[in-house]
Formats: C-alpha cells, structure tokens, sequence
C-alpha cells in the first residue's frame, strides 16, 4: 500500500500529464488517503479536470477541492451574460430535449434544474455549461424522471460491469428496489467507483443510484 507522500507525488504527477490544466498553480496534500487540492486555476474547466485528474490515483479515498476560480481579466462575464451563453449551450445541444433543463446564474455559479428520463441528458446539461466563459461553478439539480418501468436492472447492471470489467467487480453488489440502485463493495481507486455508478445510471429506469463503494 502507498503512503502519503507517495500518493501525493501520483497526484502532482497525474496532474502534470492532464494538458488541461496548470499544475504549477496547483498544490497537493494527502493525509490518510485524503487528497487536498489547492490554489487558483483560471477557469472551472480546470478545477473539473484537475477533480477528475486526482481520482484516478490508485489508493486516494477520498478528495477536498479547495480550488478557487479566478478568471482572468479578459474572460470576466456578468450573470447575463453568463445566463444567455448557457442557455443557447444547452438549446444547441442535441442531446437535450428542448425546454426539459433550466437555470439560474448566480455570481458565476450556474444552477441547473428540471426532469430528465436518463442520466446522459443530465450530465450532457452539465457538461453544455461547464466550459464556458465566466462559470466559477455549476451545481446540478436536475432530477431524473424515467418512464421505463426498471424491469431486471440489477442483470443488466451487472451484465455491463462484467462487460467493462478492466478492474474486479466480484466484490461489487448491486441492490435495486423499485428505480433505486444501492450499490455496496470495494473499488481500487475513485476513477473505478465513478465508472461503477455511471453503469447503474446507463440502466433504463433508474432514478436514483445510492453509491455505497469503498475505495480499498
């Protein structure tokens, strides 16, 4: 098992191959497999990516993203202008039913929220938002509607784990009562309990994944 300090040099190295990001401007700190994460990065692109640069560092359990957003002076934009940019992002986006997402844009930070029957129109919300000049952050309150009835969820769950299965899932359960998905077990890393949940969310009629994993 790695240590801290061996755990924060992963970090700062993960972090220097993600070309996203600035990892000068970032700082790394790990006790007890608990990442902290530091500094200004000029946009919420690299704070997202600098997030997802982390979890894939085997044996981090958990993460602290203290990172703030500090545009640079050309970027700044107002909440107009902000509010107008998201919402043609989101119109234009052809995974997006139209008029199922909406939003509000409150000092940089976009505010998303609605009904969607599948997981992929959810994030495809989020993912529309989350570049885009002037965002500091985006809070995700969209709420998931399917209409298919979840009939055999936890088979084809699991069935698509054994199909991704470029890490063990024999020690991943799956429970399912009505939409709801509980997932319980270990993982060896967060980038693996994402993919994970991501898997329950792709099934028809889930409306709510309960992620229970522990990163051993």
């Amino acid at each position: 098992m790695k240590n801290d300090r061996q755990l924060q040099e992963d970090i700062l190295r993960e972090l220097d191959w993600e070309p996203s990001v600035d990892a000068s401007r970032i700082g790394v700190e790990v006790a007890e497999g608990v990442a902290t994460l530091s500094g200004h990065v000029d946009s919420y692109t690299q704070k997202w990516a600098a997030e997802r640069a982390a979890q894939r560092v085997a044996g981090i359990r958990s993460i602290a993203v203290e990172l703030d957003v500090v545009l640079p002076g050309p970027h700044q934009r107002n909440d107009t202008e902000i509010a107008k940019a998201a919402t043609n992002a989101i119109d234009w986006n052809a995974s997006i039913p139209k008029d199922t997402v909406k939003l509000v844009v409150e000092n940089g930070w976009v505010t998303l929220s609605g009904e969607v029957e599948w997981a992929f129109v959810r994030n495809a919300a989020e993912a529309s938002v989350r570049s885009l000049y002037g965002v500091k952050g985006v809070a995700n309150k969209i709420i998931m509607r399917p209409r298919i009835e979840p009939r055999g969820v936890k088979t084809k769950i699991e069935a698509a784990l054994y199909r991704r299965a470029h890490f063990d899932t024999t020690g991943i359960t799956v429970g399912v009562k009505g939409g709801t998905v509980t997932l319980t077990g270990e993982v060896d890393s967060l980038a693996e309990r994402s993919a994970v949940e991501w898997a329950a969310w792709s099934a028809p009629g889930v409306q709510n994944v309960i992620d229970n994993l522990v990163v051993a």
